[in-house]
């Protein structure tokens, strides 16, 4: 069953956040991962919660994505993404 990694976040650091990116992705796909979604600028319709920069990604399984964040290569370009942005993630199975 395909999982999705939904990740909301807010870049206070673009410049170091611009090294993120290009590092993330290959390893991204080294675990059978891909981008299917980048969204920006949000009109809330309902609710309070107001994101800011929307990636989703998605994967072959729910373990696929949590051994891509396990990963031990992922750990030093975590870091960049925790030093210039306020993060929001979570890992959902697909139903559909």
């Amino acid at each position: 069953m395909k999982a999705y990694a939904m990740l909301d976040m807010d870049i206070h650091d673009p410049e170091t956040y611009s090294k993120y990116p290009p590092l993330v992705w290959p390893l991204i796909e080294k675990h059978g991962g891909k981008i299917t979604h980048r969204i920006s600028e949000f009109e809330v319709v309902e609710g309070d919660w107001c994101p800011n920069r929307m990636l989703i990604v998605e994967f072959p399984d729910k373990a696929t994505a949590k051994a891509f964040f396990d990963d031990p290569d992922y750990q030093p370009i975590k870091d960049i993404r925790l030093r210039s942005a306020t993060s929001l993630m979570a890992i959902g199975n697909s139903e559909m």
